[in-house]
C-alpha cells in the first residue's frame, strides 16, 4: 500500500471488477464456492502480472477468470457424473436490483443455468462472455485459446443450441408475487386444488440432495403428481420456517430447521403458472445462503 493507505493499482483493479468476475466465474461454473476459488486463483495470477504490459485491466483479469473456470469446469464434469441425483446449480440470494435486470435475472436463474449445462465447456464460456457480457470476438478468443473466426462459429452454434432450450423470459413481478404466495400458502395447508391452480400441466420438479439429504432422484412431472407429492410433505414443510426471498434474481422459498438452511426451492414462473421448482437440499451449496451475493454484468 501507498502511504495513504489506498490500495495499489493491481489490488485496487481487481477489487473494482470483482463482482463481474465473480458473475462470470459463476455462470460458467454454477457454484458459488466454486467462483470463489476461481477468483482466488485469478488474485493470485493478477498479483504476478507486470502491469505495465496491461493495456486493459478488465478485459485481461477477465482472460484469466475465463481460463481458471473452463479449467475447474472441465474437471467439474467428471464428478457431476457419479453424483446422486440430479445436479442443481448452487442457489444464491440476490438483491431486489438484479431482478430488476430482466437480461441478468434470466441468465442467471435455475433454468438457464441447466440449459447451459448442456453446453460444451468451451462453447459455454464462449456463449456467456458474449451473449451476456457482450465481449468482442477479439477478447473472448484471447481468453479461450480460439481464433477470433473459431469463436464466432462456436458463438453461433451455442446460440442455436440454448436459443430452442432457454426460459421464456423473466414474468412481471404481480405475477411473481402472487404465484409464490399462492404456492407458499398451498404448501403450508396441503391444499391440493390450490397447488393444481397455480402449477402448470407440464411443471417439473427436481430435487438435489447430493447423496447427503433425502431428495428425488429423479424428476417427478406432471401437476398432479406434483401436487399430491407436496402434499405428502406438507406437516413436515408446513413445521418450518419458510421465507419467500429472491434467489438468482427469482422468486423462492427458504425453510429453515433450528435456524440453519435446510431447503431452497426456486420456482421458474411463466405465464402466471409455476413450470419449474427447483429444491436444493445439499448443505454443501447452502453455506452461501445467510449471505447476499451482488451479480453483475
Amino acid at each position: 500500500m501507498s502511504d495513504d493507505h489506498r490500495p495499489d493499482p493491481a489490488t485496487e483493479a481487481f477489487v473494482t471488477h470483482r463482482n463481474l468476475l465473480f458473475t462470470v466465474a459463476y455462470e460458467m461454473l454454477g457454484s458459488a464456492a466454486d467462483a470463489e476459488d476461481v477468483l482466488q486463483e485469478t488474485w493470485l495470477r493478477w498479483m504476478g502480472v507486470e502491469q505495465d504490459t496491461v493495456r486493459d485491466q478488465r478485459a485481461y483479469l477477465v482472460q484469466i477468470t475465463t481460463r481458471q473456470a473452463l479449467s475447474r469446469l472441465r474437471s467439474l464434469g467428471r464428478r457431476r457424473e457419479s453424483y446422486v441425483g440430479s445436479w442443481l446449480p448452487e442457489p444464491l440470494l440476490t438483491t431486489p436490483d438484479v431482478a430488476e435486470d430482466i437480461e441478468l435475472a434470466e441468465n442467471v436463474s435455475m433454468a438457464m443455468l441447466l440449459v447451459l449445462e448442456t453446453l460444451a465447456p468451451t462453447e459455454r464460456a464462449v456463449f456467456v462472455l458474449r451473449e451476456v457480457f457482450a465481449l468482442e470476438y477479439d477478447e473472448i478468443a484471447a481468453a479461450v485459446d480460439k481464433t477470433p473466426a473459431a469463436v464466432r462459429q462456436i458463438a453461433h452454434r451455442a446460440r442455436a443450441h440454448i436459443a430452442a432450450r432457454r426460459p421464456r423470459g423473466l414474468p412481471s413481478q404481480a405475477e411473481t408475487q402472487g404465484a409464490l404466495e399462492a404456492f407458499q400458502r398451498a404448501v403450508q395447508t396441503g391444499d391440493m386444488q390450490g397447488l393444481l391452480d397455480i402449477l402448470a400441466p407440464d411443471v417439473v420438479l427436481l430435487g438435489d440432495g447430493g447423496g447427503i439429504k433425502q431428495a428425488l432422484l429423479r424428476p417427478v412431472s406432471g401437476a398432479t403428481r406434483i401436487a399430491r407429492l407436496l402434499t405428502v410433505q406438507q406437516s413436515r414443510m408446513a413445521a418450518l420456517p419458510m421465507e419467500p426471498a429472491l434467489v438468482n434474481g427469482y422468486p423462492a422459498l427458504v425453510l429453515r430447521e433450528d435456524g440453519e438452511v435446510d431447503t431452497v426451492i426456486a420456482l421458474r414462473i411463466d405465464d402466471g403458472l409455476i413450470t419449474g421448482l427447483y429444491a436444493v437440499r445439499n448443505p454443501e451449496k447452502l453455506s452461501h445462503m445467510d449471505f447476499e451475493t451482488t451479480l453483475h454484468r
